[in-house]
């Protein structure tokens, strides 16, 4: 049975360990904040003390971190305690993070100099989807290393392999681009609709199955009706997000206009004090724009 190890029991990835769990591999988990790690104990995971010591015997290594910075740290710079020191040569490295294309491939390359192989596996789907294993995942790397997690992934949702190092981070960058403009449509519409005096709940029941349909209308869109902005993702990860996806295209000499008004405007929301909202809390900045923040009518 392949050993994992698991690095980062937030959000996303306690519930993903529990569904390991769940499918019989044994997993080792570590966390920064030891009591993260301490919970999962019960569902069967052994706790290690540092990344070193988590990845020791594991033959597939799962990070699931918030940001290139952290997965770099937990990697290469916690001295002898990094996972880098621990890695056996043969072992696979699986970024699930949402981290910079750059950082997934400079990875790889240091990874590969020790002997280990690397995906950037960076997934879709909230922690609905990290629960209930349903996941979009979406890899970069060596199709014949995608291929043999295959199995270890299923437990999790479905892998798409989607191109060579870094091609799975810039997958997930479309992913929050779409995303992060989509919300902020539904936000606009459904306020529009309240504003004049429309059931803004049955003006999104009436859209539902017409070409505005979309998971961001069902789900997000029920937060907004509800006002139901407890973080399952988060606003501040969203800015995140498409910021890394900004300074990709910059790199690339590609003009983003879409995602870097919609960027400005979640810098917004976070600066007023919302960051540790759910995504959807763009609802709340955008309800108290001044009407005059914006033209009324196109020239």
């Amino acid at each position: 049975m392949t050993q994992i190890a698991l690095l980062g029991c937030g959000l996303m990835g306690a519930p993903m360990t529990r569904r390991l769990l769940a499918a019989g591999f044994p997993v080792t988990v570590w966390n920064r904040t030891r009591p993260k790690a301490d919970a999962l104990a019960a569902h069967g995971a052994q706790v290690a003390d540092t990344p070193a010591q988590a990845v020791a015997q594991a033959d597939v290594v799962i990070t699931m971190l918030e940001h290139g910075g952290t997965v770099e740290a937990v990697l290469f710079g916690q001295g002898d305690h990094s996972a880098c020191h621990g890695l056996r040569a043969g072992s696979l490295v699986v970024d699930m993070s949402s981290i910079l294309p750059e950082q997934a491939q400079d990875h790889s390359r240091r990874l590969q100099g020790l002997g280990v192989r690397h995906v950037d596996a960076p997934v879709s789907g909230g922690t609905v989807g990290a629960e209930q294993g349903t996941l979009a995942i979406m890899a970069g790397g060596d199709e014949a290393d995608v291929q043999a997690l295959a199995p270890m992934l299923a437990p999790l949702g479905r892998v798409t392999h989607v191109g060579p190092s870094g091609s799975g981070q810039l997958a997930k960058l479309a992913n929050q681009m779409i995303v992060g403009i989509t919300i902020g449509a539904v936000a606009e519409a459904l306020l529009l609709a309240a504003k004049g005096g429309a059931d803004p709940a049955k003006v999104r029941q009436a859209l539902r199955g017409g070409f505005a349909e979309s998971r961001v209308l069902e789900v997000h869109g029920q937060r907004m009706v509800d006002g139901d902005f407890a973080k399952r993702g988060s606003l501040a990860i969203q800015l995140k997000d498409m910021r890394n996806a900004l300074h990709t295209a910059n790199g690339l000499a590609l003009a983003l206009p879409i995602t870097q008004h919609l960027g400005a405007l979640y810098a917004q929301a976070a600066a007023a004090g919302l960051s540790e909202l759910d995504q959807s809390g763009l609802f709340v900045a955008l309800q108290g724009l001044p009407a005059l923040a914006s033209p009324r009518e196109l020239p």
